[in-house]
């Protein structure tokens, strides 16, 4: 029996916070109810009104082979009846630690968490402890999560929502976050000189998907891992999205620079909710048991995710043609989409890294936070809607990325770019 999106929603209100479990899902950035889906194929999502989407949230990244990928589905079925969960360790953690380290650039040990927020949070935690000092670096509009230390001045849903500092946040905890401006070298130096021997590590996300897709310009990574260096500061690169997403060897690989620490989401699980944060040996032996930096979890190292997560992988690492796939794939929509563009005189950009792209609603290339928010958000609802009436299923809210998987058919594609084009079209003056 079908059902209506809008009915589904104001149930879900009665025994859920706002409806939804996060808060971008109630899609009210673009003034809509949120799509309730009943399952997922390839590219596609299919929803518990009837209808079908072109997928291109990717369950925010994780899918770039597209949903139900049967290799995935083989695995999980199969090693679901040797049990779910064992609170013990299982050799299947020591498989994908195994593969994690050998793929990333300075990674000699990983411990696996359970979400890019805990490794993130972690991440931080033992920057801490390792050098003894308390000060944080993070940069305005990048987003690593909801803890508290890390809610400041951030992307995703909190500038979606224009909350950037969440109530609930003491400011005992948030006196020690620093925040710079990305792509901005000087603003680094001038925080690192006004807290001299007191910052204990900086964080980022090498590319942001977290205020659309923004990159970095030519130098500034470079840079960051020289004052870090130079000053004794934990670098940290949040590869929650672009790890494994980007290049096998995640942004740190792509780029060449060599972080400190590293943080993956639940791409290395397949989709399943699971994180991990690894690192130079001498910084990972402070994690307890083998130090003293407390972090602990139940369901760390899950063995159906880490069975998921080995098969994605193995299969990444081994078949290095689905990089330039997808690759391709968001070449073409990008020259397509801009195509549309100039033939209607539209002043709007699109940015590209690799499979991440966002339609910035605003006449130039974005480099920093202050920038991105000059972005007509009420003209991205407008198309976000256009979009979806034509059966395209975008992020709905003009501050996250468009993921592209493996699974994008060329048909697929073309139904894109023809809705793309319609849309557009009732921008034109």
């Amino acid at each position: 029996m079908l059902k209506n999106n809008h009915d589904l929603y104001e149930e879900a209100k009665q025994y859920i916070p706002g409806g939804v479990n996060s808060p971008v899902r109630a899609f009210q950035a673009v003034g809509c109810d949120p799509i309730f889906i009943r399952k997922a194929q390839g590219a596609h999502l299919f929803a518990e009104d009837g209808r079908h989407y072109i997928d291109y949230i990717a369950s925010w990244g994780p899918m770039l082979l597209g949903h139900g990928a049967h290799i995935i589905n083989e695995a999980i079925e199969a090693h679901i009846k040797d049990g779910i969960s064992y609170g013990l360790p299982s050799w299947i953690e020591v498989e994908v630690a195994k593969r994690i380290v050998e793929a990333y650039p300075g990674v000699d040990e990983v411990r696996m968490v359970n979400s890019g927020t805990e490794a993130t949070m972690s991440a931080i935690r033992l920057a801490r402890g390792y050098t003894r000092k308390d000060k944080i670096i993070k940069f305005e509009g990048c987003y690593h999560g909801h803890s508290d230390g890390l809610l400041v001045s951030s992307g995703s849903g909190a500038l979606t929502f224009g909350v950037p500092t969440s109530p609930g946040v003491p400011e005992d905890v948030v006196k020690n976050t620093l925040v710079a401006t990305y792509n901005d070298l000087d603003s680094v130096k001038a925080l690192i000189d006004a807290n001299p021997d007191a910052i204990a590590g900086l964080i980022v996300e090498p590319v942001c998907g977290n205020m659309g897709v923004v990159s970095p310009e030519p130098g500034f990574l470079e840079g960051l891992r020289e004052l870090c260096t130079k000053h004794s500061i934990v670098l940290i690169f949040d590869e929650v999205i672009t790890g494994f997403r980007i290049s096998y060897e995640g942004a740190a690989g792509y780029y060449g620079i060599v972080p400190d620490l590293a943080c993956f989401g639940k791409i290395i699980g397949a989709g399943f909710p699971v994180g991990a944060y690894g690192g130079k040996k001498e910084i990972m032996a402070c994690v307890s048991p083998s130090g003293p930096v407390y972090q602990a979890g139940t369901l760390s190292g899950n063995p159906l995710a880490m069975q998921a997560g080995k098969v994605m992988l193995d299969y990444l690492k081994h078949n290095p043609a689905v990089y330039d796939l997808i690759e391709e794939k968001g070449a073409y929509l990008q020259a397509h989409f801009q195509k549309i563009l100039d033939a209607n005189r539209l002043p709007f950009t699109l940015v590209r890294n690799h499979s991440l792209m966002t339609l910035f609603f605003m006449d130039s290339v974005p480099h920093d936070f202050k920038e991105v928010q000059r972005c007509d958000t009420k003209k991205y609802a407008k198309y976000f809607k256009g979009m979806l009436e034509r059966g395209i299923l975008l992020a709905p809210s003009q501050f996250e990325a468009m993921f592209i998987s493996s699974a994008l058919t060329k048909n697929d594609m073309d139904v894109t770019i023809q809705a793309f084009k319609e849309v557009m079209e009732e921008f034109r003056v």
